[in-house]
């Protein structure tokens, strides 16, 4: 057994399967692959550089995902959400974050720190030059803290595959950075009625704000629609 200082360094290895999905989910939640986009094994191949097999496995992960589908006799496809797909996201949502906010008082103290945290980081990125992606993920990463008051970690795990969906829908809307000051406020000011223990009225607030979302992401869908 080695005895140098670096003995008990450890590094997960990344297999390549994973990197292909991280830059096909990349590349769909930055709205460059649009909504129904035929994801062909060789094209994707020859594009990334690796084999056919590859961008199979990884193109399967995306589909358990949630984020694309297989059509028969068409390969797999961008998954394309409809309107009651995306009311039907947003309906679990509410139910589990809003169980969360509910439980604040119940909830262990790192799991509120989470909230804080995320709330701070999402703040932080305010104004600055991060991808529409990454400022999505931010916003979600406070609505996944919100489930992680639960104390449940299925429910959390629920949460994650329906903020892909999530993402999905909003791959090419920039709504989220035009009103970041907004957006900003709004959490801040569901976090104050928290810390408050104000549960109730912050549970109706992200009701509230989980409906707008909720209206805009159907929106989008439409105009993507025609």
């Amino acid at each position: 057994m080695s005895n140098t200082p670096f003995s008990a360094l450890h590094l997960e290895p990344v297999s390549t399967v994973d990197r292909v999905a991280e830059e096909l989910r990349r590349s769909l939640f930055e709205g460059e692959l649009a909504p129904g986009t035929a994801l062909r094994e060789m094209a994707l191949a020859d594009a990334l550089g690796v084999s056919r097999s590859t961008v199979r496995e990884a193109l399967g992960v995306l589909v358990a995902e949630g984020i694309a589908v297989r059509v028969p006799n068409k390969g797999t496809q961008v998954r394309r959400l409809d309107a009651e797909q995306v009311r039907d996201v947003c309906r679990a949502r509410t139910v589990i974050e809003t169980a969360g906010v509910r439980g604040w008082d119940e909830a262990g103290e790192q799991a509120r720190d989470d909230v804080r945290r995320a709330l701070a980081a999402y703040s932080e990125l305010r104004g600055s030059d991060c991808t529409t992606a990454e400022f999505t993920a931010a916003h979600l990463e406070i609505h996944r803290a919100f489930a992680g008051l639960t104390g449940s970690a299925r429910l959390v795990a629920a949460v994650e595959g329906l903020h892909s969906e999530v993402r999905l829908a909003l791959a090419e809307v920039d709504r989220a950075r035009g009103n970041a000051a907004e957006q900003v406020h709004s959490h801040s000011h569901l976090l104050d009625l928290m810390e408050d223990g104000r549960l109730e009225e912050a549970a109706e607030e992200l009701t509230a704000h989980l409906a707008e979302a909720e209206e805009s992401m159907i929106e989008e869908v439409g105009r993507r629609s025609r």
